[in-house]
């Protein structure tokens, strides 16, 4: 029961990585939310930026899926595990960029955690 749990909770965090990686391409001003100041959302160099990070975004969101569908619990945890690195990478280029430690922890590094946890509960289930 608790590795079924934590298979959908691991499909719900590769769904919502890829709908965040589309939204980025539908609406580049939602960047802005990521957590470093002065997003120059208008700039073509960096909505170039935006497509690389919505692509990462999208593909990792899709690995994880696949991987919830095979039904394969322990390679889905090691898959979460190492996508976790994804939120640590955002969470410290948030600091470095000097932006917000709420953003930086309470979004990136709150992310790495519950990745980390599910990841967790399916190693050891």
């Amino acid at each position: 029961m608790l590795t079924t749990v934590a298979e959908v909770l691991a499909a719900l965090v590769g769904l919502s990585a890829a709908l965040m990686g589309a939204n980025s391409f539908r609406a580049p001003r939602a960047a802005a939310g990521f957590g470093i100041p002065g997003t120059p959302v208008d700039d073509p160099t960096f909505r170039a930026w935006l497509s690389v990070k919505a692509v990462r975004d999208i593909a990792s969101g899709l690995i994880i899926l696949i991987a919830a569908a095979a039904a394969e619990p322990h390679l889905l945890g090691w898959l979460m595990l190492a996508a976790a690195g994804i939120p640590v990478g955002d969470t410290l280029i948030v600091v470095r960029g000097g932006g917000p430690k709420a953003i930086a922890y309470g979004v990136h590094a709150a992310t790495a955690a519950v990745m980390a946890a599910v990841s967790a509960l399916l190693l050891l289930g």
